[in-house]
């Protein structure tokens, strides 16, 4: 079990640095791929620490927009971007508060905010400035952001979302 965490930790290290560092895994070989990887440097994420500049949110919001551009998911990342849209909350199975936020180059990403685990975002409105960290996944509509949460297992990295001061998780 350990193993397999630390193997899907390793996979977001891996996958973030590529992103930051525009590899396009999806056409490397394997080979390729394996050096790209033993000369990539180690990257540790914290996940507590909550954005507290501008650079963050423009780094997720590159991260985000490469992911989107090579259909690629999974990827461990923290930034923040702007309500456009208050969705219905989505109570089929585990109830989900959506939203969706517009990222500083336009691209929009749905928010799917686990509310059985953590507590909903009262009095969000559009408009309103969100922090996030939590998974992407690839969607052919921008993106979905979740895992906004602490894993109750403890096996997956704890996300959060920030919203007036308040953060949510």
């Amino acid at each position: 079990m350990a193993n397999k965490t630390n193997l899907t930790i390793g996979g977001v290290i891996i996958a973030l640095a590529a992103a930051y560092y525009g590899i396009d895994l999806q056409q490397q070989n394997k080979d390729s791929v394996q050096s790209t990887i033993q000369q990539t440097p180690q990257v540790e994420l914290e996940s507590t620490q909550i954005p507290t500049s501008t650079s963050k949110a423009s780094n997720a919001t590159e991260v985000i927009a490469h992911a989107f551009k090579n259909k690629l998911s999974d990827i461990q990342v923290e930034g923040a971007g702007k309500v456009v849209a208050v969705l219905r909350d989505d109570n089929e199975g585990s109830r989900h508060q959506k939203f969706i936020l517009e990222l500083s180059n336009g691209q929009t990403v749905l928010v799917a905010h686990n509310i059985d685990l953590a507590p909903r975002i009262e009095h969000l409105q559009k408009g309103d400035t969100v922090q996030f960290n939590g998974e992407y996944e690839y969607s052919d509509k921008g993106g979905v952001m979740h895992w906004t949460h602490r894993d109750p297992n403890g096996r997956h990295v704890n996300g959060w979302l920030k919203h007036n001061g308040k953060t949510y998780q």
